[in-house]
C-alpha cells in the first residue's frame, strides 16, 4: 500500500519535461551551417549599406555648408519676390535659412552614426567569418544592437517632437498672421 502512495507512481504528479529545443539554434557555442550562409550573405550587404550611408550624410552635411553659404543670396531673392518681402526678407531670410543650414549639418551628422553600425556589423561578421573568433561575433551583435538603440532613441524623440512641432505650427501661423 505504500508503494502506491510514493511519488514514482503518483498520478497526479506534475509532468516532467526535458528543456532541450528540438532545432537548437546554437549548438555547444558554434553556428550552424545554415547561420554562417546566412551571415556570409548578409555581410557585403551591411558594408555596402554602411558605406552608402556615409556617402549621404556627407553629402547631406555637405549641402547644410553649402546653404549657409547661400543665406544672403537667398535672401536677396526673397527680397525681389512679391509677398516674401514682408515676411522672410531681412531677419526672418537669415534665421530661415541658417536654420535649414543648421538641420541639414545635423541630420548629416545623425545619419553617420547608423551608418557606422552597419557597416562594422558588416565587418565583424566579415571577421568572424575568416578567423572564427568568438570576440569578433560578439562584437558584430554589439553593432547591431547599437544600431537599433540608436534608431529607437531616433523614434521616441521624433514622437516626442511632434506635439510640439504642431504647437510650434499653431504659434507660427498665428504669428504670421499678424504681420
Amino acid at each position: 500500500m505504500e508503494e502506491l502512495m510514493s511519488d514514482a507512481v503518483n498520478p497526479y504528479q506534475s509532468p516532467e519535461t526535458v528543456a532541450v529545443p528540438v532545432n537548437p539554434f546554437v549548438a555547444h557555442g558554434a553556428l550552424t551551417e545554415t547561420m554562417l550562409i546566412y551571415l556570409k550573405g548578409a555581410s557585403p550587404w551591411l558594408r555596402f549599406i554602411g558605406i552608402f550611408g556615409f556617402i549621404c550624410a556627407g553629402f547631406v552635411a555637405l549641402l547644410g555648408l553649402i546653404s549657409f553659404a547661400f543665406v544672403p543670396l537667398m535672401n536677396q531673392v526673397w527680397g525681389e519676390i512679391p509677398g516674401f518681402k514682408t515676411t522672410f526678407h531681412g531677419v526672418w531670410g537669415a534665421v530661415f535659412g541658417g536654420s535649414m543650414a543648421v538641420l541639414f549639418i545635423g541630420t548629416g551628422v545623425l545619419m553617420f552614426f547608423p551608418a557606422l553600425f552597419v557597416y562594422r556589423f558588416g565587418e565583424r561578421i566579415r571577421g568572424y567569418l575568416r578567423t572564427g573568433a568568438d570576440r569578433e561575433l560578439e562584437q558584430a551583435f554589439k553593432n547591431n544592437k547599437s544600431f537599433w538603440k540608436f534608431l529607437g532613441i531616433i523614434c521616441i524623440i521624433e514622437l516626442a517632437s511632434f506635439p510640439l512641432m504642431i504647437i510650434g505650427g499653431i504659434i507660427a501661423a498665428v504669428f504670421s498672421a499678424f504681420i
